[in-house]
């Protein structure tokens, strides 16, 4: 059974009040409330996870460092890198939280696959890989049995800053795009293939929301 997903494309968002919000709409959220999906870019940040440690931030320069609730090592988010939360109450979907990582990895595959982009996962760790370079990245974290945190996709950007830190935690690890991959440079284009894939994935129908953050979740957000 097909079921709805609110999805709502933010735009270039600085990271903090969208973190801020992801966590009032968790913590807001009752049985019925509808599962959500948020598109959007993130202004230059280095988010640091729950296993995140500093030794790991090499040298941030003017980027700031955010220690977040997600789970983890250090990434980074920029503008050309396609940011999705998926806030899915993961109970009325029966999944666990495995088969979560799995399915968002498999609709990463699934979507560079669109262009004949061949991605793989890496044993142990999370995010979708090709020729050993990452190109998609996790962190996810589930309350109350709903997730949110999500995925960083990177499409057309400066991966300058990746050589800021040590990616995930792994010294030298490499790091790709799919523009360098050979497919498309609009944020676009992947991002309807990726909301697709997703769909396919958790057995939704994707409805378009308007570009604004849900009432649910502004309160808390605004008194964060």
């Amino acid at each position: 059974m097909s079921r709805d997903l609110t999805v709502r494309r933010l735009g270039r968002q600085p990271y903090e009040p969208i973190w801020q919000a992801m966590k009032a709409y968790t913590d807001a959220r009752g049985k019925d409330t509808p599962d959500e999906l948020w598109l959007l870019e993130h202004d230059p940040v280095f988010t640091l996870g729950q296993a995140g440690k500093m030794e790991h931030v090499l040298m941030p320069g003017d980027i700031p460092v955010v220690p977040v609730d997600r789970g983890g090592q250090v990434t980074y988010h920029g503008p050309g890198q396609i940011v999705a939360y998926p806030m899915f109450d993961l109970r009325r979907l029966g999944v666990g939280v495995r088969e979560l990582v799995n399915r968002i990895e498999q609709a990463l595959i699934d979507t560079l696959a669109e262009w004949n982009i061949e991605a793989v996962r890496r044993e142990g760790a999370p995010g979708v890989y090709v020729a050993d370079a990452k190109v998609g990245a996790l962190g996810l974290r589930v309350r109350r049995g709903c997730s949110f945190h999500g995925l960083a996709f990177n499409v057309n950007m400066d991966l300058e800053p990746f050589h800021r830190i040590n990616p995930c935690g792994y010294k030298g690890l490499a790091v790709t795009q799919v523009l360098d991959l050979g497919g498309p440079s609009r944020l676009a284009d992947v991002e309807q293939v990726l909301v697709e894939k997703l769909c396919q994935q958790f057995g939704f129908t994707a409805r378009p929301a308007a570009p604004v953050l849900p009432e649910l979740a502004v309160p808390a957000a605004a008194s964060a």
